[in-house]
């Protein structure tokens, strides 16, 4: 692993603080015909914005975004909850442990906002827009899931970037950044 993502795996398992809806503490994931967050004794339930976490500069396509990387359970669970301003070309990127069928939804975030699900080699997989406090699960097609990015509602529509596109970072790719010696 480069000098970057272990500077940026160190950063976020220190704060130990990080709007993937899906993510829990135990493997089972949510969203996916399970009991509500509020009604599981195993799951993180955030009750504040978690402060910024680390960033790193995106391409997605021809533009340019500076992203949030969630990479802890706790960073991924409570990801933009709680948040009432996103700057328009401002992300955050949930880094999933491993491919699967993605489900994120939109409780306790206010914003509205829309979730690229990105397959392991960085590329779009589908689009989706989440509505505000939204606590109905929007779960992918896709079961390689690895990577999940949240812009503002909209933004893929207003910088025509559709599926198939691929993200990469200011030092590399995705898969190179993010799951080298994982």
């Amino acid at each position: 692993m480069n000098r970057f993502a272990a500077g940026i795996v160190s950063v976020a398992l220190l704060s130990l603080t990080g709007c993937d809806k899906s993510a829990s503490t135990s493997p089972t994931p949510t969203g996916q015909g399970t009991a509500p967050a509020a009604e599981r004794s195993d799951i993180f339930v955030p009750k504040a914005a978690q402060p910024k976490l680390p960033t790193i500069k995106l391409s997605v396509g021809p533009e340019e975004l500076e992203s949030e990387v969630a990479m802890t359970p706790i960073q991924q669970a409570t990801g933009m909850m709680f948040r009432t301003n996103m700057p328009e070309n401002t992300a955050m990127l949930f880094i999933r442990p491993a491919p699967e069928q993605a489900s994120f939804w939109m409780t306790n975030c206010p914003l509205p906002l829309a979730a690229a699900y990105i397959d392991p080699e960085g590329v779009i997989l589908e689009t989706h827009e989440l509505k505000a406090n939204d606590p109905t699960p929007v779960q992918s097609s896709a079961y390689n899931v690895q990577f999940v990015l949240e812009v503002n509602s909209g933004w893929f529509q207003r910088h025509h970037i559709t599926t198939g596109t691929l993200i990469s970072t200011e030092h590399g790719s995705l898969p190179q950044i993010f799951l080298r010696r994982r």
